[in-house]
């Protein structure tokens, strides 16, 4: 697995929220949901994205913007439009002195705003749920990125805009598929842009002995790796390669791999109903009992309690 590909991996969309907005100037939109991860594609007119910290970013049509949660932020067509309405978390709406707003913008099948011929549509993916994104990616982004049309341009602008207002058998999950879809060729060409600002571990990937190692890691988790045998497959010396892997990731060797088993147990926790001692042999452990006391140390609950609060998201 190459680097990109193992950290672009994770979105799994499960009944996503999206939806096309359709707005006339004056708009606003104070987006309080506490949601991991928000996809904002423009189509037509112009936007802002607010965060409460932080640059200001502005869309124009055919730019994609991606705001990191759980910090809240505001869309508007201008940064001096005050907020006509507020998204809570469970996709609830309401008008901004606390009213009401469920139902009463509806405009058809994933349709919400003023008008549908609206002088502004921006179409918005939301993963509701931790664990639809994974933590490793989430903590390589910053609160708040964009994507212009001078730097990419998105083939599924199209195809979105058709499929986001069919209602069929199956269509969410369709277009849970297509919002992974679009975040992944989103983050690609974002994180081939200089200004990314890539994680340690990432940029270390082109440093020809920690590269080497990170991938030996990424791809054969299960194996029982050492430093020593790490060192010997990149061809240096433990305290050589202790020493560089260190400068070049920030942490040691074996933290490093201890975090990445961890975080691939608690992924596979929450896609399905493996057994402990199966995710224990997958991920690099002896047995169930020595991942259960890592993952607790590392995650701070029990695999089967991080489990139970997974399914317990999934179905609320």
């Amino acid at each position: 697995m190459d680097a990109l590909a193992g950290l672009l991996e994770g979105p799994r969309a499960r009944g996503a929220f999206m939806i096309r907005a359709c707005f006339d100037p004056p708009w606003a939109v104070r987006v309080e949901d506490r949601a991991p991860l928000t996809v904002m594609l423009m189509v037509r007119g112009e936007a802002v994205v607010l965060p409460d910290t932080g640059e200001s970013v502005r869309l124009r049509p055919g730019d994609l913007a991606i705001a990191r949660g759980p910090a809240p932020y505001t869309c508007a067509d201008a940064p001096d439009t005050a907020p006509q309405a507020l998204i809570l978390p469970g996709a609830e709406c309401r008008h901004p002195d606390g009213g009401t707003l469920n139902g009463s913008m509806d405009l058809g099948v994933r349709s919400w705003g003023d008008r549908l011929d609206g002088g502004t549509v921006l179409l918005i993916g939301t993963y509701l749920m931790d664990g639809e994104i994974s933590k490793r990616l989430l903590d390589a982004l910053p609160p708040l990125l964009s994507l212009t049309t001078d730097v990419w341009q998105c083939p599924l602008t199209p195809l979105l805009m058709a499929e986001i207002v069919r209602d069929e058998p199956g269509q969410e999950v369709v277009l849970d598929r297509m919002l992974d879809l679009l975040v992944i060729a989103a983050l690609r060409a974002w994180f081939s842009r200089p200004e990314a600002e890539a994680p340690a571990w990432y940029a270390a990937l082109a440093d020809p002995v920690v590269g080497r190692v990170l991938r030996l890691m990424q791809d054969d988790p299960a194996h029982p790796w050492t430093v020593a045998s790490l060192a010997a497959k990149a061809g240096v010396s433990r305290a050589a390669l202790a020493r560089r892997f260190t400068e070049r990731v920030g942490e040691p060797v074996m933290a490093y791999l201890t975090g990445w088993r961890l975080a691939l147990a608690a992924d596979r926790l929450r896609e399905g109903p493996a057994t402990l001692e199966a995710i224990a042999r997958q991920v690099g452990y002896g047995s169930a009992f020595a991942l259960s006391s890592a993952f607790k140390r590392g995650y701070g609950v029990s695999p089967q309690e991080f489990r139970a609060r997974a399914v317990g998201a999934r179905t609320s």
